[in-house]
C-alpha cells in the first residue's frame, strides 16, 4: 500500500480501469494500481475526475487536499467511515486512562528526541548536546510522576525548548541557519522543512485515525475542537524526533536541499516553493519505504508503523486495563 503525492500544480487525475494517473497536458507524472492506494494527497490546484472519486469512495481511499505549503483544508471519506460506534468508548475512557496514554506519549517522545541528539554527539561530539540529552533523561523522570495534563503538557514544552535549543548543532551546512523554532509562519528554511514534514505525518495518521473508526476529535493529550484533530495530533507526538527531525538532518547534511531554490518568503513566513516540495516528497516517501526490522525479527516499511499505532492505541480504547497503550520507541 502507498500513498499517492500530486505537488505539481494544475496536474489531471483521472481512472483508467484500475490505474490512477496523474497528468498534466501531455506530461504523465504517475501511474498507481487503485487497489495498491492508500490514499491520495493533493497539495494546491489540481482536479480530480469523478470517476476517480467514485474509485476511492468504494475502496474506502481518502482524498486530502492540502495548500501548497501543506495545511489540511479538507477530505473526501466515504459515509460508513463514521467513528460513532469507537466515539463511545473513547467518551468513556477515565481521566486516569487518558493520563497513563498523556505521559506514555510525552515520555517516548523525550526519549525519542534525546535518541536522535545521542545519534548525533556520537557521530560529532558537542557539549551543548551533552547537555541536553541530560536535560531530556530528568525530564523524562519529571513526567512520569506527572499527575495532570497541564503539568505534562508544560513539561513536554520545556522539553522541546531544551531539544531545540540544540537541534541547529545537528546541522552541517553553513547555509542552513537554526536558532529556535517558529512554526506560525515558519521562519527560515530549516523551520520551514520541520513544519511541512510535521503536517504531512499529521494528514497521514489523520486519514488512518479515520480508516479504523476513531474519533479524531477526541484525545488524551491535546484539547480537540471542531477545527483540530487533536487525536493526530497525540499520536504525531512520538513520531516527530525519528521521521521527520532526523530527515531533516539528513536532507540537509547531505546537501539536497538548496536554499536559494527551493524555498519562498511570503507573508512574514519561509516556505517550501513547488520544486522543493517535489524534493522533499519525493526523498520522504522513499525513506518511508524503507524497511526497518520489528521487535518480533519481522521486516515492515516505515508507513506501517503509523497504523500500527493507531491500531495500538483503538485497542487501548477498546480496553483499557487489559491492553495499555504504548508509544513507538526508537532504539
Amino acid at each position: 500500500m502507498r500513498a499517492l503525492y500530486v505537488s505539481e500544480q494544475g496536474c489531471y487525475l483521472s481512472l483508467n480501469d484500475q490505474l490512477v494517473r496523474v497528468k498534466r497536458q501531455e506530461t504523465l507524472y504517475a501511474e498507481v494500481q487503485l487497489p495498491l492506494l492508500q490514499m491520495i494527497l493533493i497539495f494546491g490546484k489540481s482536479q480530480v475526475t469523478t470517476q476517480v472519486i467514485r474509485a476511492c469512495l468504494w475502496r474506502n481511499i481518502p482524498i486530502v487536499y492540502l495548500s501548497r505549503m501543506g495545511y489540511c483544508y479538507g477530505r473526501i471519506l466515504p459515509i460508513e467511515r463514521g467513528y460513532r460506534q469507537l466515539a463511545r468508548y473513547q467518551d468513556d475512557l477515565t481521566l486516569s486512562d487518558r493520563l497513563q496514554v498523556a505521559r506514555e506519549i510525552v515520555c517516548t517522545k523525550l526519549r525519542n528526541s534525546r535518541t536522535v541528539l545521542m545519534r548525533q554527539h556520537r557521530r560529532q561530539p558537542s557539549s551543548s548536546l551533552d547537555l541536553v540529552i541530560q536535560s531530556l533523561a530528568v525530564l523524562v523522570e519529571k513526567v512520569r510522576q506527572a499527575d495532570n495534563i497541564p503539568r505534562i503538557m508544560g513539561l513536554e514544552g520545556a522539553g522541546a525548548a531544551q531539544y531545540f535549543s540544540a537541534f541547529g548543532d545537528c546541522l552541517s551546512s553553513d547555509e542552513f541557519i537554526f536558532g529556535d523554532r517558529s512554526r506560525r509562519p515558519p521562519g527560515n528554511p530549516v523551520n520551514a522543512l520541520l513544519s511541512f514534514g510535521y503536517q504531512v505525518l499529521w494528514n497521514h495518521l489523520l486519514a488512518l485515525i479515520e480508516v479504523h473508526g476513531l474519533d479524531p476529535y477526541v484525545a488524551c493529550l491535546h484539547e480537540g475542537h471542531r477545527s483540530h484533530a487533536a487525536l493526530a495530533s497525540d499520536l504525531l507526538e512520538e513520531f516527530r524526533a525519528p521521521f521527520i527531525d532526523a530527515f531533516v538532518m539528513y536532507l540537509i547534511n547531505r546537501k539536497m536541499m538548496d536554499v536559494r531554490d527551493d524555498f519562498v518568503y511570503h507573508n512574514g513566513g519561509c516556505y517550501l516553493n513547488d520544486v522543493g516540495r517535489v524534493k522533499y516528497l519525493k526523498a520522504f516517501v522513499k525513506r518511508m519505504e524503507e524497511t526497518i526490522t520489528d521487535e518480533f525479527g519481522e521486516s515492515q516499511p516505515k508507513w506501517d508503523l503509523l497504523n500500527q499505532q493507531v491500531k495500538a492505541f483503538k485497542q487501548f480504547v477498546y480496553d483499557p486495563v487489559k491492553q495499555p497503550y504504548v508509544a513507538y520507541q526508537i532504539r
